[in-house]
């Protein structure tokens, strides 16, 4: 709330424009803000509770909590207020609350102002269960058992199509109620908690409240006021209207604090005993390790300590008590021998095993366990002890995580149901509970309250630590495996046919829309998702009309961006790059759309006629033109192939007659041209297909992301469709990659595999090393993620270039490969010795199944290579010395000189023909 006349009025001019408030309503609510600021100093917010003490007319003192938490918050708040300060107070606390507040009223006394204060905030680990105590004596819980009642035909009517007073109502629900509250499983008063306590009260946001509190994200703003502010006169009225006539409530009402509740059956219907899922293992093993005093920061150091540890967890053997001795075995004796001789410890046999017990408890083993007593233990420790067995397995309770029963009675060598039989007497008595806890167990479990309260914490903390975002090199690590890409020297075996035309129609899905360079498509990107990838797979799915291509703007005379779409993804289409006015314009131009129109798809002979002949370079520059424009596409991959192949230059080009096509026509013109269709759908549609194509493909969607693949609108136009699938529950939104901005949205199996990659998992000697085109999807860098700078000055992003590679090693970009392969840059990451041979290794990646045949490296860093300290590195990955600079050559193989292997003359030649060159 704006201060001073300028805030004011800048207030007002907001609600007035925004919030569709005339010019009366705004001054009132801001006058009415201003009210309630000035009155109570400050206003409540999700970070603020204010709580305000006044007293009333009669002098009674009345305690008022303002948030804005809303009645699903503040309803169960109440009655948890209303149990303690009664108990506190020893005097009846009647509250009222509503979406604004809690408001309390106090009997008159000495401190009861400062006692309540105290109490306003319970333990958010306690306040579930206070709340479960006192829901059955609310009007809530009364009225939601007779409307339960009434549903399920226990109130019949007596005249069928006649009303039933609401007293009558009233008089047979207590009825029903006064014999329903004997038997704790009644399904009714069973259902009726299960609906207050899940679908009208929120827990959950309660003890997140309170958790705030406890961790001081929010503040507490304490006023003494002489009259109610604004915001608590309101609920000081709802207070007089609620209790105005309170001695006249119904039976039920008063009768419902006696009820009675099966907590088992309702443990399980609210799902609070089925716990083995949702807690850790992990942190229940270090529990059982820090309860028994196996850690480090619990072992005995001295004798006293070891004696506390005997009365702490009972019976120990020798070897146990070594294992908690800080010296070992040999402290462990030597303090027990102290402790023999001073009488503390005596030695005793159970379960045929010679174990020490604190000698406070000879009797309890004598009572509870049948132990014999040595001679000479004083009379004192030999009396009478009561609930002997109860009180060692409450123990033994204490100092275990999640037990079956038969443990205890093997440790202690006694009869199974007798241990049983006395477990359930302390379940009865609220002393321990039973429930599935063990992660991975089988059958119901016996703990102890407090171990499982521990339990819960640490298992919080573990999911809390696990849901902090990740780096941005866990997102680095996520993604080629997202993409379903294999590490250098993991390569998987060749696909067969079916499973390869399956494995890159798959790829072709996820890669949809994205507009990719056509040079790098078959020679990177699609390689390194396929195994074994051949050409001949992607023009097969041609054929089947599977796959189509889209120009999307060119990059020079010999490449150009290229949008790959299969059926059923029309509305990832992208529309023709420039405007109707700014198109590529032009006699041929014009003549080659009309033609295109008026007869279909057509060969290149056809349009070559179409546009007037002439030279079949002029004729190729336009057509071409509109194919980046986005306005013309083949039926094939023939022609982008073909443009990647050296042509003759003009001198050595025959001459032929003007006119004149060549035999088989340019190879960049073969196929069949055809215009691209219009864009289907609406707007909303396309937006809506392309929010799901940006999921697909990256597995966590951001600005940055989104960005990098230059969407028309950018991220602003694809968020309000994110937001609206987040909403609907298809996806979520969080801040799962530390530094990418809030605004984050994924899939949910993306999130888990994305939290799996927060540790790289791996020796230094097995580094997880990715060579990938600058270009490709899976490499975030120059994206999603900043490019690692190499010093203060360096603010020069390195570019996303078309022939360009990067090598990331454990998701960190070590290597910058220029286009070309003669120059690389070194990263910050590269400084480390192992990190930078790793990645010297890589770069013989851009040799396999390539054309090229040699790699040489001429500059680092913009020097000679043989003034760079990386030189070592790529001698050690193989690199030799020559004239040009270090050289790598692909190893030959065995055919490799004659005219039929895989790397022979017939082979380039084949190979040349397909386009791999």
């Amino acid at each position: 709330l704006g201060r001073g006349p300028r805030g004011r009025a800048g207030m007002i001019t907001r609600l007035r424009d925004h919030h569709d408030l005339d010019a009366w309503a705004a001054e009132n609510l801001v006058a009415y803000l201003e009210d309630e600021r000035d009155a109570a100093g400050a206003l409540p917010t999700d970070r603020r509770i204010v709580v305000e003490r006044f007293r009333d007319e009669l002098g009674d003192w009345r305690l008022v909590l303002l948030t804005p938490f809303g009645g699903r918050v503040h309803a169960p708040w109440s009655l948890a207020l209303e149990a303690r300060l009664g108990e506190r107070l020893s005097a009846e606390v009647r509250t009222i609350w509503s979406d604004d507040g809690i408001a309390i009223r106090l009997p008159d006394g000495d401190d009861v102002v400062s006692i309540a204060e105290e109490l306003l905030f319970p333990d958010p680990d306690e306040v579930e269960d206070i709340v479960v105590g006192q829901v059955a004596s609310s009007a809530l819980f009364a009225s939601r058992f007779r409307e339960n009642a009434a549903r399920a035909l226990l109130l019949p009517r007596r005249r069928p199509g006649t009303r039933t007073p609401l007293w009558q109502q009233r008089q047979r629900a207590a009825d029903l109620l006064a014999v329903a509250s004997r038997y704790g499983s009644f399904p009714i008063l069973v259902e009726t908690y299960r609906e207050v306590l899940s679908d009208v009260f929120d827990l959950a946001a309660l003890r997140e409240v309170l958790g705030g509190i406890a961790r001081r994200e929010i503040a507490i703003h304490s006023v003494e006021t002489p009259k109610a502010s604004p915001f608590a006169s309101s609920l000081l009225f709802d207070y007089v209207a609620a209790y105005m006539y309170d001695g006249d409530a119904p039976l039920a009402e008063r009768r419902a604090g006696a009820l009675t509740l099966d907590r088992d059956l309702l443990r399980e219907l609210l799902g609070q005993e089925e716990l083995r899922e949702l807690l850790d293992p992990e942190a229940l093993a270090d529990l059982e390790l820090n309860l028994q005093s196996l850690t480090e920061e619990r072992q005995a150091t001295t004798a006293d300590q070891l004696h506390d540890l005997l009365r702490r967890l009972g019976d120990l053997s020798a070897d146990e008590i070594a294992a908690r001795a800080d010296g070992g075995p040999a402290a462990g004796d030597a303090w027990l021998t102290e402790l023999i001789a001073s009488r503390r410890v005596v030695a005793a046999r159970i379960a045929g095993d010679d174990r020490w017990i604190a000698i406070e408890d000879v009797a309890r083993y004598r009572d509870g366990v049948g132990v014999s007593p040595p001679s000479g233990v004083p009379a004192a420790f030999l009396g009478p002890a009561t609930g002997a067995l109860d009180g060692l397995l409450a123990r033994f309770a204490r100092t275990h995580g999640p037990f079956l029963t038969p443990e205890p009675a093997r440790r202690w060598g006694l009869p199974v149901g007798v241990v049983g039989d006395a477990l359930e007497r302390l379940l009865a008595a609220g002393t321990i509970l039973r429930g599935e806890f063990r992660p991975g167990g089988a059958e119901r479990d016996w703990i102890d309250p407090d171990v499982l309260r521990l339990l819960r914490r640490r298992s919080l903390a573990r999911l809390r630590k696990d849901v902090e975002p990740v780096d941005p090199a866990a997102f680095a690590r996520f993604l080629p495996a997202w993409h379903g890409i294999a590490a250098v020297g993991e390569a998987p075996a060749p696909l067969r046919q079916n499973a390869a035309l399956e494995r890159l129609a798959e790829v072709i899905d996820q890669l949809a829309g994205l507009a990719l360079p056509a040079s790098v498509l078959e020679r990177d990107i699609l390689p390194a998702r396929v195994p074994g990838y051949q050409p001949r797979l992607l023009d097969e799915l041609g054929t089947l009309g599977e796959v189509s291509w889209i120009g999307r703007g060119s990059l020079g005379r010999d490449d150009g961006r290229v949008v790959l779409l299969r059926p059923g993804r029309e509305l990832l289409r992208p529309a023709p790059i420039a405007a109707d006015g700014d198109r590529p314009a032009g006699p041929r131009h014009d003549r080659i759309r009309e033609h295109l129109a008026a007869r279909g798809a057509s060969f290149y002979r056809e349009l070559f006629v179409a546009a007037g002949g002439g030279r079949d370079r002029e004729v190729l520059d336009v057509l071409w033109d509109l194919v980046w424009a986005g306005e013309v596409t083949n039926d094939t991959f023939a022609p982008l192939r073909a443009l990647r192949w050296k042509r003759p230059t003009r001198a050595t080009r025959p001459a032929g007659r003007p006119g004149r096509l060549t035999a088989l026509g340019p190879p960049e013109a073969a196929g069949r041209w055809s215009l691209v269709a219009p864009l289907p759908g609406s707007a909303t549609e396309r937006l809506h297909a392309t929010a799901l194509a940006l999921l697909d493909r990256h597995g966590v969607v951001t600005r940055e992301a989104v960005a990098g693949e230059a969407i028309d609108g950018g991220f602003s136009a694809v968020y309000p469709v994110l937001r609206a699938l987040e909403e609907a529950g298809r996806i979520r939104r969080g801040y799962f990659i530390d530094g990418l901005g809030a605004a984050q949205f994924a899939v949910a199996g993306a999130i888990e595999r994305l939290r799996a990659a927060r540790e790289p998992g791996r020796d230094a000697g097995e580094r997880s090393v990715f060579l990938l085109a600058a270009t490709d999807p899976a490499n975030p860098y120059g994206a999603a993620i900043a490019w690692p700078r190499r010093d203060e000055a360096d603010r020069r992003p390195l570019p996303r270039a078309a022939g360009a590679h990067v090598v990331i090693v454990d998701g960190v970009a070590v290597l910058y490969v220029d286009r070309g392969g003669g120059s690389i840059q070194v990263l910050p990451a590269g400084g480390e010795r192992e990190t930078a041979e790793a990645a010297a290794r890589a770069l013989g990646g851009l040799l396999a199944d390539g054309p090229r045949s040699e790699l040489v490296i001429t500059r680092v860093d913009g020097q000679p290579v043989a003034e760079s300290s990386f030189r070592e590195s790529l001698i050690g990955a193989g690199f030799v010395a020559g004239y040009r600079g270090l050289v790598l050559r692909r190893a030959p193989e065995p055919s490799g000189l004659g005219g039929r292997g895989a790397r022979g003359p017939i082979a380039r030649i084949t190979a040349r023909r397909a386009g791999l060159d």
